[in-house]
């Protein structure tokens, strides 16, 4: 079963235990939103290390996903609801963050497996650790776009497919919620791996890590899809060192 597919079952059983009733749009829902994923693109050190890793978890859960264009390896820094209109000048924002910051020369070292547990399946990632770079770039993006946030967004605000028509309530209440939750000393920088039994991924967490240091390649903006997913790009940057 797709990672999606699971998401969206757990996402409508939790529904169907809540009491359902009417409820009147909120004032930001009727604003046209994009969710957007600010984040790093990784050099080719991660990128072959989490191929390499999304190969051993296809091996053993054949129906896990590839890391492919609709799920391009990347460090998310920050996820937000913003005004479609005022996508120009969300992009000369952080383009105003990038005068200062050039995350290219950077350091960042990679420490271990960990995952997100979803009944028997669990979405793995390798973890980074955070640095005072990466919150302060995180603290700059939160700041230079905020003029232009809404507090939440609707299915409108993400990118479906035909394999992902629907938006699940869990992945729009990550990304209203991003800000404080995932962002300050809650940040996990990561890079999302693929799927895997957990079984085999709790295996996987007791081996010895071979830790690797590695540097951001460029910095872009994607449209998310369903889970989460850096779906569709709007903008990127590429930074000389």
């Amino acid at each position: 079963m797709r990672l999606s597919s699971i998401l969206l079952v757990l996402s409508s059983c939790a529904a169907a235990c809540r009491p359902t009733q009417a409820r009147p749009p909120k004032p930001e829902e009727s604003v046209p939103s994009t969710a957007i994923d600010i984040l790093l693109d990784p050099d080719a050190a991660m990128i072959e290390r989490s191929q390499a890793a999304n190969v051993r978890l296809r091996e053993v859960y054949s129906a896990g996903f590839a890391l492919d264009e609709a799920h391009q390896p990347h460090i998310t820094c920050l996820q937000r609801f913003v005004r479609t209109a005022d996508l120009d000048d969300v992009y000369q924002a952080i383009s105003g963050v990038l005068a200062s910051e050039n995350p290219t020369t950077w350091e960042l070292k990679a420490n271990k497996y960990y995952y997100i547990p979803f009944g028997d399946l669990g979405l793995a990632g390798i973890v980074i650790d955070s640095t005072d770079d990466l919150l302060r770039f995180q603290e700059k993006l939160i700041d230079a776009i905020e003029p232009f946030t809404v507090p939440t967004g609707a299915k409108g605000s993400f990118v479906t497919t035909a394999e992902d028509s629907e938006i699940n309530q869990p992945t729009i209440d990550y990304v209203t919620s991003f800000v404080p939750e995932a962002s300050g000393d809650k940040f996990n920088p990561h890079v999302t791996i693929g799927l895997g039994p957990r079984q085999y991924l709790d295996g996987m967490i007791e081996e010895e890590f071979d830790t690797f240091t590695f540097s951001p390649a460029s910095v872009s903006v994607y449209q998310l899809g369903n889970l989460g997913t850096a779906q569709k790009k709007l903008r990127g940057w590429d930074l000389a060192r």
